[in-house]
């Protein structure tokens, strides 16, 4: 670990699985978890987490490291209220926040200020469950990170960041902020606000869940994630997700024109498509996939 200090600030659930497994992997790092709540505090070091506390200028103090895992709009305010907590001048920040080019835009005029660097990050980890109850030191092995350094930041920090993530389990892909916005838009929003579609057809009467198999599970079941938090994301990423949100309703609509045709053989077409270039995305899409 080429960090002394790290101090994750919010205690989610990605938040709260960051502690636990650097906790887990680096015994003698230093680990702090800031949360608000003193619930949420109180819990935490509940499920083990020595470092979680209430006070910002305790977490921050020495870290060289800070990962801001609060909502993507809450960032800038925990970041100003960190600076006046006595957060050093020296401390690389990042994050774990579903969108980047926000992140960038906001953050790093804050700590142009004092000289501070922010380099982006979002591992692909998380599941439609919320909060430190459901933080897994285990979250992070197999997944995919994204980082950004649109301020240019460079080496060695970029460096010592990638290894970071790497060290608790992470592949690593860098991409400026515009392309990584549109990346997810298709691979993770868009798949979320399809499957809360699903679950408002599928589930008209949710009492029919009863009768249903494996399918209406898996294709609705991150459509049970925190409704504020998405509905943030999807904001914040409105542009590049709107884009996938129109190509889904013209593959829909060409559907929709197969079935009142009654053309089995387009419609076929139409499925195999979709199978090959599922079947092609193999072992990548993993059931755990976010």
């Amino acid at each position: 670990m080429e960090f002394e200090k790290v101090a994750v600030l919010g205690g989610g659930l990605l938040g709260g699985s960051l502690a636990l497994a650097l906790q887990r992997d680096f015994p003698g790092l230093p680990v702090s978890l800031w949360a608000r709540r003193a619930e949420t505090v109180a819990e935490a070091r509940a499920r083990g987490i020595g470092g979680a506390t209430g006070d910002l200028a305790e977490a921050v103090n020495g870290a060289d490291l800070v990962v801001l895992s609060t909502p993507v709009g809450a960032m800038a305010a925990v970041l100003l209220a960190a600076q006046s907590a006595g957060l050093s001048p020296d401390a690389l920040i990042t994050d774990v926040g579903s969108v980047k080019a926000a992140p960038h835009r906001v953050l790093q005029p804050l700590l142009a200020r004092t000289g501070g660097r922010f380099i982006g990050s979002h591992p692909m980890a998380g599941s439609e469950r919320n909060g430190i109850g459901a933080a897994e030191a285990g979250l992070f092995q197999g997944a995919a990170c994204l980082m950004t350094d649109d301020g240019a930041v460079g080496e060695p920090l970029a460096g010592r960041l990638e290894r970071f993530w790497q060290a608790v389990g992470c592949r690593v892909s860098w991409l400026d902020a515009v392309a990584h916005d549109a990346l997810v838009a298709r691979i993770s929003h868009f798949p979320h606000m399809i499957a809360a579609a699903a679950a408002k057809v599928a589930l008209e009467d949710p009492a029919d869940a009863r009768f249903g198999g494996g399918g209406l599970r898996d294709t609705t079941r991150v459509a049970g994630g925190n409704p504020v938090m998405w509905a943030e994301i999807a904001t914040e990423n409105r542009a590049a997700l709107g884009s996938a949100v129109r190509q889904g309703i013209a593959a829909m609509s060409e559907m929709l024109a197969m079935l009142e045709a009654g053309d089995q053989e387009a419609l076929r077409g139409w499925l195999e498509d979709a199978k090959t270039r599922r079947d092609a995305s193999r072992p990548d899409l993993r059931n755990d996939f976010p």
